[in-house]
């Protein structure tokens, strides 16, 4: 159940609040008791905000956040809809990684790292975490980010509540194998 509360969270919170007609703010935060009382519309079964309280406090990923209070919730990052998470830049280390599957390395290699239809591309601090998101999509293939050579190139990042970096674009002269 927990599995499907996470799923629905991230559906509702990064890209389509409008499904249950949630109301998110400029930075993304909606309301707690609105987001309990509406994710229980339709066959959705919603859940408790004890439960969404332990998903958000035991989530190894720390997708989602609450405000001081707990009245107010967001996701961390990995948003398709438009928001301002007021992220500060930040100088990366020298090298992040990239976690992609095989079948999408020749082209990462030759047009670079888009965002498409998220607000920034999603970098690791370490070679563990991209290979489990690499994973995600088949095989994983480990890409290295010359990230230190980026910002000395005026590229800005971000590193996100959750500790995921974040940048516009990574063009391929940045990406090694």
């Amino acid at each position: 159940m927990k599995k499907k509360i996470k799923q629905f969270l991230s559906y509702v919170l990064r890209h389509h609040p409008e499904l249950i007609d949630l109301t998110l703010d400029e930075n993304g935060w909606a309301n707690v008791d609105e987001l309990i009382t509406k994710s229980k519309r339709d066959s959705y079964q919603g859940f408790t905000f004890e439960e969404l309280d332990e998903i958000v406090e035991t989530n190894d990923k720390k997708r989602f956040i609450f405000n001081e209070d707990k009245t107010r919730i967001r996701a961390s990052q990995g948003h398709s809809i438009d928001i301002n998470l007021d992220l500060i830049p930040q100088q990366p280390p020298a090298f992040l990684y990239h976690g992609t599957a095989q079948n999408n390395v020749e082209s990462i290699l030759e047009k670079g790292i888009e965002k498409r239809n998220r607000q920034h591309v999603h970098l690791s601090i370490d070679k563990e975490t991209a290979t489990n998101v690499g994973m995600r999509h088949g095989k994983p293939i480990i890409l290295t980010i010359s990230t230190g050579k980026m910002f000395e190139d005026g590229i800005e990042f971000y590193l996100s509540e959750n500790e995921v970096w974040l940048t516009d674009f990574v063009e391929a002269k940045y990406i090694s194998r």
